[in-house]
């Protein structure tokens, strides 16, 4: 009697059992340490993951490591961290999570990389900042901003055809703007420069405001120190920050639902998916 030929049960077993180790794989490969969650939002956010997956987040969406957030142009998004640090957004914004990482029980694996790469946000140090304050970094394109404990306001104006056109005009039509743009460029005239014209524009680059506590701003150029009620600025890379004797007029005015307390936020390990389905698209 011939035998029942089993090759295609095999086959079928086989392309089964590499699935699931694929999806196995895929899965372990997509999963990231939560690293906080939206308390507060009022508009369209956005997250965008290393390979290319969008998410649309919502109020107690999850936000995790290696996270890009987007906000949109009427968009103020608060990010809550594991360690009770905010972390609030403006319009227009984004935001890297380069590397977050917080266990209370483990102080040595702390870290807090993040990347503002346009826009502008509010920071509020939590408990990893406060105990291990050289673990904190926030690269912008101009400088590194450090803590010492802070609140404190960034704010990245980039360059544009009507802002520069603005500014040029207004430049020239000061004497003193000209003497200045001829002479080599020292830390006075650069914080001179950067005062708000008449029509409200203001220089590129990178301006910080301390609310609280103590920031350092650092780039291949120096590093200064600025403390509560100070102003700080610098263009790009290759001028060191400089104190700006008035303030320049930095926007930052969330929704005064922001200004309240958020409660505490749960611990990495423990905290739980939330309810709130997010949109993916691929």
């Amino acid at each position: 009697m011939p035998q029942p030929n089993n090759s295609h049960l095999v086959r079928a077993l086989f392309r089964g059992l590499l699935l699931l180790a694929l999806c196995g794989a895929a899965g372990a490969g997509w999963a990231a340490q939560v690293a906080g969650t939206i308390v507060q939002l009022s508009g369209p956010l956005l997250a965008k993951k290393a390979g290319g997956v969008v998410r649309i987040l919502s109020m107690r969406s999850e936000v995790e490591s290696g996270d890009t957030l987007v906000t949109e142009k009427n968009t103020y998004a608060m990010v809550k961290f594991i360690d009770n640090s905010e972390i609030t957004l403006k319009p227009g914004t984004t935001f890297k999570v380069e590397d977050f990482s917080y266990d209370a029980g483990k102080p040595d694996a702390d870290s807090a990389s993040f990347n503002l790469v346009k826009g502008g946000l509010r920071s509020v140090t939590g408990l990893l900042g406060k105990r291990n304050k050289e673990k904190f970094a926030m690269k912008t394109p101009s400088a590194t901003i450090g803590i010492r404990g802070t609140t404190f306001i960034a704010d990245i104006v980039e360059p544009s055809e009507e802002a520069l056109a603005s500014r040029l005009a207004y430049n020239l039509a000061s004497t003193a703007a000209l003497d200045q743009l001829a002479a080599p460029v020292r830390p006075l005239m650069l914080a001179q420069l950067t005062l708000p014209s008449p029509t409200g524009a203001r220089a590129p680059g990178l301006y910080v405001q301390v609310l609280d506590g103590l920031i350092h701003v650092t780039n291949p150029a120096g590093t200064s120190n600025f403390s509560p009620g100070q102003f700080g600025y610098t263009p790009n890379f290759r001028q060191p920050p400089v104190l700006l004797p008035v303030n320049p007029g930095i926007p930052f005015t969330p929704p005064p639902a922001f200004n309240q307390s958020t409660g505490p936020s749960g611990s990495g390990a423990g905290t739980n998916k939330s309810n709130t389905i997010d949109c993916e698209v691929r």
